[in-house]
């Protein structure tokens, strides 16, 4: 068989070959599609994800377009962030979807940068993080810095064990954000007055919300997208903290985390991207090319978690929640697919 070699030609015959697979795959196949292969096909791929479930959502989407390249997906592994960046780079797993930049920048680099991973593509802009608390607590003592917390009366209403420092809700050990925290306790001289309470931040949150609907003060750190912005409104429930400057660890020391209206809440908004081992992105253009192409909007991300927080948080509930958002974006994804077959058709 002799086969086109233009590219408009080749992307039609990759769509060619994508239709017939998925003919075969509901049992009306031809003789000709039962011989064709799609670019993934016989390439097996592990995705990772931390112990966040409301990131399954994110994960689960690439799952879904890999599948549809013919890619022999792994079922999702639970690993934190620092060692799934480690597994990837030394390909014990090959991609997660939800790489931080730049608050996994040292994770990054020490896992051996661009020579190992790969981070092309913008998956989702906007993830916002910082330092909130109640707007009750903060109306009645006038509280908008976190540097207020260094005042014992006001480190005292955050009390929680009697120690008279304020208990804050903060990240999980080995999460991007703990570095932060911990850097700022001793940046803004906080750490005798502050208590970085560490755990499973989801139960953690859970206990910190309980204490706010019984009229308690509540701290703690949090970030978007997430479900907790949809549970504790800033402006209404909640309100965010200012930092007195920008103070970042290792590689992020540079970085200034000031808005452009002026005001500093001590993070950088931050890009999701899906991470890679290097190695499989050189050996695999197609999924190269999704990997840079695929979008998924932060207020699609928050609406999804939502749901999960208000009890459709079963594995069954997240892959129709995926499928639902696929029928919805169908033109956008199919977008997706074909151009990642076009990327790989001159290979083949």
């Amino acid at each position: 068989m002799i086969f086109p070699t233009t590219p408009t030609h080749l992307a039609r015959h990759w769509r060619a070959l994508l239709t017939a697979a998925l003919l075969a795959a509901s049992g009306g196949a031809t003789c000709h599609a039962q011989t064709t292969t799609l670019p993934g096909q016989g390439i097996r791929v592990q995705p990772l994800q931390s112990s966040i479930a409301e990131e399954t959502f994110q994960t689960l989407l690439v799952v879904r377009a890999l599948t549809r390249l013919g890619y022999d997906v792994q079922p999702i592994r639970e690993v934190e962030y620092l060692p799934a960046h480690i597994a990837i780079a030394n390909g014990d797993a090959t991609f997660m979807a939800n790489h931080w930049d730049p608050m996994h920048a040292d994770f990054y680099k020490n896992a051996g940068g661009d020579a190992k991973l790969s981070r092309a593509g913008t998956y989702s802009t906007g993830a916002a993080q910082g330092y909130q608390i109640d707007k009750k607590t903060a109306d009645a003592h006038n509280i908008t810095h976190i540097a207020q917390l260094a005042d014992p009366a006001i480190a005292k209403l955050f009390d929680t064990d009697g120690d008279g420092k304020a208990d804050m809700t903060g990240c999980n050990p080995g999460w991007g954000c703990e570095a932060v925290i911990e850097h700022h306790l001793d940046a803004y001289q906080l750490r005798n007055h502050v208590t970085h309470v560490q755990g499973s931040y989801a139960a953690l949150m859970a206990n910190t919300l309980a204490r706010f609907k019984q009229g308690q003060p509540i701290l703690y750190y949090t970030w978007t997208p997430y479900w907790v912005g949809g549970a504790l409104r800033p402006g209404k429930e909640v309100v965010w903290l200012q930092v007195p400057f920008s103070a970042l660890p290792g590689g992020q020391a540079h970085l200034d985390t000031r808005l452009p209206n002026g005001k500093n809440y001590g993070f950088m908004v931050n890009t999701q991207r899906i991470m890679a081992n290097r190695k499989f992105i050189d050996q695999n253009p197609a999924a190269a090319k999704l990997f840079e192409l695929m979008r998924l909007p932060i207020g699609d991300i928050n609406a999804q978690n939502l749901r999960m927080r208000d009890g459709e948080n079963k594995p069954r509930d997240i892959e129709r929640h995926t499928d639902a958002w696929i029928k919805a974006h169908q033109k956008n994804f199919d977008g997706w697919i074909e151009q990642a077959l076009a990327a790989a058709a001159p290979a083949r």
